[in-house]
């Protein structure tokens, strides 16, 4: 049996996917469903690097700005792109 070194474009997957995104979309996420006032079951989170993009609907515009700030809260996040919309 011959065995293939992993590499995505020449890169090991560590260096091409800088940290675990799908850990940081979870941390992420499971911040924002402990804020009070916020009702976060239709936020949608995603990471693209230490970018974190959220997405979806939310009753209030202050809703969506206490999402943005406690996702700011989380380590590991640079960047929140704040796409949520005020159903």
């Amino acid at each position: 049996m011959v065995f293939k070194e992993r590499t995505f474009f020449g890169k090991t997957p560590e260096e091409f996917f800088e940290g675990d995104q799908a850990d940081l979309e979870t941390r992420v996420a499971n911040c924002l469903a402990t804020v009070d006032g916020l009702d976060a079951s239709d936020v949608v989170v995603v990471s693209k690097g230490n970018t974190i993009v959220l997405s979806g609907a939310v009753a209030s515009i202050e809703e969506a700005e206490r999402a943005e700030e406690a996702a700011r809260t989380v380590e590991g996040v640079a960047e929140i792109v704040n796409r949520i919309a005020v159903a």
